[in-house]
């Protein structure tokens, strides 16, 4: 399909010269620092604290043509009020591939193998939010285009729920397009199958234990009964298409708040071997890519056996609070397993004590999904 890209003029050879410069030089500044720093608490008060600083961007492509496409797009991308001013290196003149603790863009595009999806990467060390930079420039990306940080400090979550990272957590966020409005409710799904395919795939690629990351409705990715991880879909409509910006948070290295992937494999297999963020990312897109095209041509349905495979509420009970006349009561539903865990729009399919089919639906105030559903009688 073509990019909807839309270029700013080129800049001049001088310009995008002293471009790459600045970017090189705020990049090592910023991995020089970090290295300084004992806690992520000391990384995002100094996040908070520069904010009108420069945010260096690194620009990358799966081929000299993407990554030239790309550096011309990336010359006019905005920031958010002040969340600072970009400067642009290519990833051939930032020279930062082998510094401790940044995002390895060579490594990553070595082992991509998807046509359409992550071919054109932008990276920083320290950015506001990925999702923000992909949803505000959208026009100027082509649409597959990734964005990854190191370290965030205005991370956007479900009901404008605002966290910051701390290092180790892998963050990103990419563009796709969809025509029909039917499935964009869905496409949260098969980003949160996609991901956890690829955990699967990498462990088995790596010869590594196999991690059980589990999907938790509706966007939500959990190791051994803790949170690793969080998916985020927004979209925007122009005519005849509808366009997505799905962010992506993943604990990797970084232990705390609740748990990551690699202190899961230190559990099974001590001194066992790490996952990569770059290789967990290029394993993404190199699955979501495909089940994406079954998706898109199939719709759901197709991936409904893969997905309940992966998920956590099979049998599972919950407490759903009927509402009669001002007065709360409990109500027990049981969530329907294999192939009735989702209605066709994408809520909870449940049965509850009554043997009635309901259709669940968060209320929309409560933090987790689970402590405020509300019910729908569903029609036989």
């Amino acid at each position: 399909m073509p990019f909807p890209v839309r270029f700013s003029p080129p800049l001049t050879a001088a310009a995008a010269a002293a471009g790459a410069v600045l970017a090189a030089v705020a990049i090592r500044r910023y991995l020089s620092l970090s290295h300084q720093r004992p806690s992520s608490a000391a990384v995002t008060m100094a996040a908070h604290s520069s904010s009108g600083a420069a945010v260096a961007l690194v620009v990358a492509g799966k081929s000299p043509e993407d990554q030239q496409l790309l550096f011309s797009a990336a010359s006019s991308v905005y920031l958010g009020e002040g969340d600072g001013y970009v400067t642009v290196a290519l990833a051939s003149d930032a020279h930062v591939a082998g510094e401790a603790g940044a995002f390895h863009v060579g490594a990553y595009m070595d082992s991509l193998r998807a046509r359409r999806f992550g071919r054109w990467m932008l990276w920083s060390p320290r950015l506001a939010s990925t999702q923000d930079l992909v949803a505000q420039n959208f026009s100027k990306l082509p649409v597959g285009a990734v964005c990854v940080a190191d370290v965030q400090f205005k991370g956007r979550g479900r009901s404008k729920n605002v966290w910051e990272s701390p290092p180790g957590c892998l963050m990103f966020s990419f563009t796709s397009q969809m025509q029909d409005a039917r499935k964009l409710p869905l496409m949260q799904y098969v980003v949160c199958l996609s991901m956890t395919e690829a955990i699967k795939e990498l462990c088995r690629a790596k010869g590594l234990p196999e991690l059980d990351v589990r999907i938790k409705w509706p966007n939500d990715l959990y190791l051994k009964g803790l949170k690793v991880g969080g998916i985020l879909c927004t979209s925007s409509y122009e005519p005849k298409v509808y366009n997505i910006c799905t962010g992506i948070g993943l604990n990797v290295d970084n232990e705390k708040p609740t748990t990551c992937l690699n202190v899961g494999l230190q559990a099974i297999k001590a001194n066992s071997p790490r996952l990569k963020r770059e290789d967990i990312t290029s394993f993404f897109f190199n699955k979501f890519e495909i089940l994406f095209e079954i998706f898109s041509n199939e719709g759901f349905q197709a991936l409904e056996k893969q997905y309940y495979d992966s998920w956590l509420h099979s049998g599972q009970k919950v407490v759903v609070q009927d509402v009669h006349e001002g007065q709360s009561s409990g109500s027990v539903v049981t969530i329907q397993h294999f192939f009735q865990g989702l209605t066709p729009t994408g809520y909870l399919y449940a049965i509850g004590q009554d043997g009635q089919n309901y259709e669940l639906h968060p209320d929309g105030n409560s933090f987790d999904f689970f402590t405020g559903l509300v019910r729908r009688k569903m029609e036989t």
